[in-house]
């Protein structure tokens, strides 16, 4: 055998042959394929864009900033939510590098001071405009707005009840939907109204409606839509119904229908309270929180159906929510629900110590805040992704200084790895 049989090839061979398999990267098409699939946190583009000239022109490209949001638009980060209880105020919930300011999400001018905000969903804030019955659809990333008027089938009840909604829209698409519901009529023959809106045409559908149960449960308020954000589970929308009947409200997108569906386990309680919420399984659930001086434990609630198509309830898991927060005794007592987060499946609480945002699946927590006073009522969680083109020049510089090395080879194992993640139905 040769003596030189069986030995690495030369080192200039080596880099040759690793040249011909980056040469591919010098086509610019190829390189955005890579960095589109980049992750959607909010500091992945700066630190590219960092790399060279090269990959900063690409980064930068308006062309490329809507392929990267619609790439990740069913997996974006949680970057904080919105609160109401001064103005609309955005609270960052990342930390460094991926924290947004709270001062890139102004709240668009013109908006005046009667107004409430109706939830988040798919990077859009939903806004209504109560003194002049209008709603606003706004894009806090990009600064897009769109306004329209409230339809007068529901509009003519804003005086006397609440009006609640909820915005969507569809993966791969820019064109929004927004659904109004509000509920009218006497105590014991109430009925619940809602309305679809299509950015599209421009045009509000049919009013649909569907009767409200009476219970006599001494309450005195008639039931109503309950202000908390509208959940999106399969198919249809829901909200929580409260006043005279603890209930759930459904709004099937596809069937265009509503309907009412009844709650697992008695929510009534001085320290009881739920909420609407994506299950695992990507259907409805319950988060039922049920807490005393001693104790405070959350149910975790999925709606499943049969082969038969018959509904029921079933108990997911149960958290001792005290344990969890490892709080001590002077600090249990009463908690709140001020939002959930349906991408990242996270829930904000207020507690003895502070808000709280506890991810369901993993059930690793942070304090949001650590005050003791309870500020304001509730949580719009914002799950967005947050691109290149407005973040501050002072962090491209932070990532500057961070000098990163980017191998072309590391480039092409990124590009494996998610052909073999979606080979895998990862």
């Amino acid at each position: 055998m040769n003596r030189e049989e069986g030995k690495m090839p030369p080192a200039s061979r080596r880099r040759g042959t690793r040249s011909l398999v980056a040469s591919p990267l010098d086509d610019d098409d190829l390189l955005c394929e890579i960095l589109v699939r980049l992750s959607p946190q909010p500091s992945s583009l700066p630190r590219a864009s960092a790399v060279c000239k090269r990959w900063r022109r690409l980064v930068s490209d308006a062309g490329f900033f809507r392929r990267f949001r619609l790439h990740h638009c069913r997996n974006p980060p949680l970057l904080g939510f919105f609160e109401g209880s001064k103005g609309l105020t955005f609270v960052p919930t990342l930390e460094a590098p991926n924290h947004v300011h709270p001062g890139r999400f102004s709240l668009p001018s013109g908006v005046g001071e009667c107004f409430k905000c109706l939830g988040c969903r798919h990077g859009l804030v939903l806004i209504s405009l109560g003194n002049r019955l209008q709603a606003l659809v706004w894009d806090p990333v990009t600064g897009d707005q769109h306004r329209f008027t409230i339809p007068p089938g529901v509009a003519t009840y804003g005086d006397s009840t609440l009006i609640n909604g909820a915005v969507l829209r569809a993966a791969g698409h820019f064109q929004f939907q927004v659904v109004v519901v509000v509920a009218d009529g006497d105590n014991q023959h109430r009925r619940a109204l809602a309305c679809v809106y299509s950015s599209q045409t421009g045009l509000w559908g049919d009013l649909i409606s569907t009767p409200l149960p009476y219970k006599a449960t001494g309450c005195i308020f008639p039931t109503f839509v309950n202000t908390n954000d509208a959940v999106l589970a399969g198919d249809s929308l829901y909200w929580v119904l409260a006043g005279n009947s603890d209930r759930i409200l459904e709004f099937d997108l596809v069937k265009q229908s509503l309907a009412v569906i009844q709650v697992p386990v008695d929510m009534h309680g001085q320290d009881n309270c739920f909420t609407v919420m994506r299950a695992e399984g990507g259907g409805l659930g319950v988060f039922f929180l049920s807490g005393s001086d001693s104790s405070c434990t959350a149910q975790l609630w999925e709606r499943k159906t049969d082969c038969g198509g018959v509904a029921s309830w079933l108990l997911a898991r149960t958290i001792e929510l005290d344990k969890l927060l490892s709080l001590k005794s002077q600090e249990k007592g009463a908690m709140y629900v001020l939002g959930f987060a349906e991408e990242n499946s996270a829930v904000f609480m207020w507690t003895f110590v502070g808000l709280v945002m506890i991810h369901l699946e993993s059930l690793k927590f942070n304090k949001v805040f650590e005050t003791k006073p309870l500020t304001f009522s509730q949580c719009h969680p914002f799950e967005s992704v947050y691109d290149a083109e407005i973040c501050a020049t002072t962090e491209l510089t932070l990532c500057a200084v961070l000098k990163m090395t980017v191998r072309w080879d590391m480039l092409f194992d990124l590009l494996v790895e998610q052909v073999d993640s979606r080979s895998s139905g990862g």
